[in-house]
């Protein structure tokens, strides 16, 4: 018997199978855990006037505006100092935090977070200070106006580490948490500051953090190398909050040119975002920065090159003259799933498994730091079905992802024709909950692609 060329049995298989190839798109894609963020508000609330912010919390729900000009954000970004949060000692205001936590859903967002200590506006609260607490600094220095905590303290490392503590049982792992800062000492708990402890104080104070929250991405802020190596290197990701500056007249000193871009490689951090996310908060506005003259390409450009997921810009405008830019930056951040070939049988029989072949590409700069589930849809006049793809989409890193594989066809689908679709589903709903850079998208989120016969 004569054997057919390889090549011909190729070609007569995919005679029988559907290949779908996607129309791409360029829109903005608002999507979990990536984009520019809101802070200390949510979407549709009045941004902030002119170039100031409150570095102070809200304790409860903010009223929305109208023709709010700020771009849609999936994360709203706060932060509140522990005088806030523990007024009283032990007896803590976790209201707040609910609060928050349920104004963001409300808004389409997660949380982010940060518990402060202090800073020079706003002091520990009055219970810790006429404690046993043993202060930094006293009355008569230069900063004595300054209640400044000696963070070596074992009374600090005790209270402060109570609220973590608290805070890890309550949240950690909550389905609409997006990150959590590490705060440890000093000014806004940034870790630095005139009276720093020694490494081993500054250790245990991070470790706090890793131990209350073992589900949630941490963040570590990134001005003390040694923290940063440390807490990088258990997984966490950075944070950068003076992205942007370039240098101030009469200061031979910029972070984007003296610090961030040696730090991440004397840290040798540059590879960190594959593990945590990368978030960024503007050193000022960028209307500071336009009225400043920033070279606003180079700014937007290094965050690309550190993989950026979410940036702070202060809920402040953004110059008309910079929109365009902050759009196509916009674009890039993050990650940015498209479908560029989908290839399955015409027909199959339910309660079999079906062939699928899958190429995918993430054309943003990051990936995806949850776990949500890539799932295919079959629907039509004798029910529907969904098949869940078993990939790990947490792996897909920027570049191109392949799946050949085959999905079980539900033996309840009465024969007939059905419309083939695909989304991504959040773990917790089960309903599609990422936009993808593809057309087809319908009014629930599914992404229709073709049709199929079950026999």
């Amino acid at each position: 018997m004569t054997k057919l060329p390889i090549f011909f049995l190729t070609v007569a298989a995919a005679a029988q199978n559907v290949v779908v190839r996607p129309k791409m798109i360029d829109d903005v894609l608002v999507n979990p855990g990536m984009g520019i963020q809101t802070f200390q508000r949510y979407n549709r609330q009045a941004i902030n006037p002119g170039l100031r912010w409150s570095e102070v919390g809200p304790e409860g729900a903010v009223a929305d505006a109208a023709n709010v000009n700020f771009p849609e954000s999936s994360v709203a970004y706060v932060r509140w100092f522990w005088s806030q949060l523990e007024p009283e000692r032990g007896k803590y205001r976790w209201d707040i935090i609910d609060t928050a936590l349920d104004e963001a859903r409300r808004h389409g967002q997660k949380l982010a977070f940060r518990l402060m200590p202090y800073d020079q506006g706003n002091p520990l609260p009055e219970w810790y200070r006429n404690s046993e607490a043993r202060r930094a600094n006293k009355p008569t220095d230069q900063d004595g106006k300054i209640w400044s905590p000696d963070s070596a303290d074992p009374f600090y490392i005790r209270t402060w580490g109570a609220v973590v503590a608290e805070a890890g049982k309550r949240y950690d792992g909550h389905p609409y948490l997006d990150t959590v800062d590490i705060s440890t000492f000093g000014y806004w708990g940034e870790g630095w500051g005139p009276y720093p402890p020694d490494w081993p104080v500054q250790k245990l104070l991070t470790d706090q953090y890793f131990d209350a929250f073992k589900r949630t991405p941490l963040l570590m802020n990134f001005d003390v190398l040694q923290t940063l190596i440390y807490s990088t290197d258990r997984g966490a990701g950075w944070r950068a909050d003076c992205w942007g500056d370039m240098g101030r007249p009469g200061r031979n000193f910029a972070h984007m040119l003296d610090r961030y871009p040696q730090f991440v490689a004397q840290g040798n951090v540059a590879e960190a975002w594959r593990r945590g996310p990368v978030s960024l908060e503007s050193c000022g506005t960028p209307g500071s920065w336009f009225n400043g003259k920033y070279d606003l390409q180079y700014i937007l450009e290094q965050a690309l090159r550190w993989h950026v997921s979410t940036v702070n810009l202060k809920s402040t405008a953004i110059p008309d003259e910079w929109k365009k830019a902050f759009t196509e930056f916009e674009k890039k951040m993050g990650y940015r799933f498209a479908l560029r070939k989908l290839e399955y049988p015409r027909s199959v029989k339910a309660g079999r498994m079906m062939p699928v072949s899958m190429w995918w590409i993430n054309a943003g700069v990051a990936p995806l730091y949850y776990e949500y589930t890539l799932a295919m849809e079959l629907r039509g006049p004798g029910g529907n079905a969904v098949m869940k793809v078993p990939v790990d989409l947490r792996k897909w890193l920027p570049g191109d992802a392949v799946y050949d594989g085959s999905l079980y066809v539900d033996d309840r689908l009465k024969p007939g024709v059905y419309r083939v679709r695909m989304a991504i589903l959040d773990p917790h709903t089960d309903l599609p909950a990422i936009k993808l850079a593809f057309e087809g998208r319908q009014l629930d989120g599914w992404y229709d692609l073709g049709e199929l016969r079950v026999e």
